[in-house]
């Protein structure tokens, strides 16, 4: 085991509800665990073997957008040494892998022409996997529409729903046999928000009225795609979606103008994509803007946004602390961040609070009609250098990584139908407009040589996988945990 599990956690990282102590056995023999990881956050080759740009390989181009001017083009190298990383993944005993499929890779246009050599990569990627006894889990769909049809309007565009729906048969039909785990798409709150409302994000586009149409027209396709897997694959397939979420708690507890913004934040941070496919439809009441979304809805909308899906996906890092501020129209409500608040935080410049996966497991689980959980996402971005004997001591991380899958196993203790936990991710990769900087993975990058180095918290996963127990959590070193003074 770690030399770093000994002293007792600071209450940021172990609050007292979680479990002090726990192992692999205590979440059951049908519990899932795994690792996550997204194509053009890993992949690199973006013009290789026939495939086609998409709006990332589009949005890195553009100055000032990416911090220090990285991109994707090359990134984790995965798209030539899947074997050698799929190996990894055997030698740290993760059974299950969740990964993306480019779009574009497949698709070079989006629609009509298939690129052979990208459907034979990801068959090679599925069939890699079951021979190392690791079970594939793809998502359709990781923030990387083909350039193509932005060009055409993107999500903006109602057309994308069939789009897609194209894309996800054609993807069942070739792997129907050997995938029983899909999800459709990634954090549809992100892409929608970031991409077309700040800008922030591929394929940069800013204004309330993308936003809206955006959202509409992904709401529709998370449903439609699920109904194109159901169709082309066997009855025994899963088929879900994710969804990103935080914990929302307001700055001045007890405050009215901030207990409403916070009711106002919750709903669009995490309930606006999830109940309209619960059949609960848009949080108008609490949102009121959301109205404006008539403008795209067509008759029978309403009864094709609900999806019966087999799970959801939740995919959480942090909790926001919300108060009402008079400076953001239609929301009224502003984030006070974990720098502000001086409480510790990551690279992210997310606040290190573990019980907020918890918080998100009831409250998803409260729906009447909810599917079973999966925890698809979580993790935590630290900085991190190999020592000079190779080794790459994480303490924070894999701290934080203990925290909060005991907030799971409490969750799961107290009935929520959580069955699996994915960390994110697998490797260090491109993460996004904040370039190579910030390292989630449980293996070390060096972006230089590509050489891999499995870090103390992807050990330590190793050893709760192998039914190791898990207690005595990591003491985390003075200056691993940022605190703003």
């Amino acid at each position: 085991m770690s030399d770093y599990l000994s002293p007792a956690l600071p209450p940021a990282f172990f609050p007292s509800t979680s479990p002090a102590s726990y192992s692999r056995a205590d979440f059951g023999p049908d519990f899932h665990w795994g690792v996550s990881t997204a194509a053009y956050q890993i992949e690199g080759s973006g013009d290789c073997d026939g495939k086609g740009p998409s709006i990332w390989d589009d949005f890195v181009r553009r100055p000032g957008k990416i911090k220090r001017g990285e991109h994707g083009h090359e990134a984790c190298d995965f798209y030539r040494r899947w074997p050698q990383d799929l190996d990894l993944l055997r030698q740290l005993g993760v059974p299950n892998y969740r990964f993306s499929v480019a779009w574009s890779r497949v698709l070079p246009q989006g629609t009509g022409a298939v690129n052979q050599a990208g459907l034979d990569y990801y068959e090679r990627l599925v069939d890699g996997c079951l021979e190392r006894g690791i079970e594939p889990w793809p998502t359709l769909y990781h923030w990387d529409l083909p350039l193509a049809l932005q060009q055409r309007g993107g999500w903006q565009n109602r057309s994308v729903v069939g789009w897609f729906t194209d894309y996800a048969e054609l993807l069942a039909r070739r792997l129907h046999d050997r995938v029983r785990h899909w999800m459709v798409l990634n954090e549809p709150m992100v892409f929608v928000a970031a991409g077309h409302l700040l800008g922030i994000h591929a394929p940069g586009k800013r204004g309330l009225g993308a936003f809206l149409a955006a959202t509409h027209h992904a709401t529709l396709t998370q449903a439609e795609g699920g109904r194109a897997l159901r169709a082309a694959l066997p009855a025994t397939a899963q088929i879900g979606t994710t969804f990103s979420c935080s914990y929302v708690t307001p700055a001045r507890p007890g405050l009215p103008r901030d207990e409403r913004a916070t009711r106002r934040a919750d709903a669009l941070l995490n309930r606006l994509f999830v109940e309209p496919a619960l059949g609960l439809g848009y949080p108008v009441q609490d949102l009121p803007f959301l109205g404006w979304l008539d403008r795209y809805v067509q008759p029978g909308d309403e009864a094709r946004l609900p999806f019966d899906f087999d799970f959801l996906g939740v995919q959480n890092y942090t909790r926001e602390v919300v108060r009402h501020s008079p400076f953001v129209p239609l929301l009224w409500a502003t984030l006070v961040g974990a720098a502000k608040r001086r409480v510790p935080h990551t690279e992210m410049g997310w606040e290190v609070y573990p019980e907020s996966l918890y918080h998100m497991l009831r409250q998803f689980a409260a729906y009447p009609n909810a599917p079973r959980l999966i925890v698809t996402e979580n993790g935590a971005a630290f900085p991190d250098e190999p020592t000079p004997d190779g080794r790459v001591p994480d303490p924070a991380r894999q701290a934080y990584l203990q925290a909060a899958i005991g907030q799971v196993l409490r969750a799961r203790r107290e009935g929520v139908p959580v069955d699996g936990y994915f960390a994110w991710s697998f490797t260090d990769n491109f993460e996004w407009a904040e370039g190579y900087r910030p390292r989630f993975g449980l293996v070390h990058v060096d972006y230089e040589t590509q050489r891999r180095r499995i870090k103390d918290s992807g050990y330590w996963y190793r050893n709760l996988l192998a039914g190791l127990p898990a207690g005595n959590p990591a003491a985390v070193p003075p200056g691993a945990i940022r605190l703003s003074r």
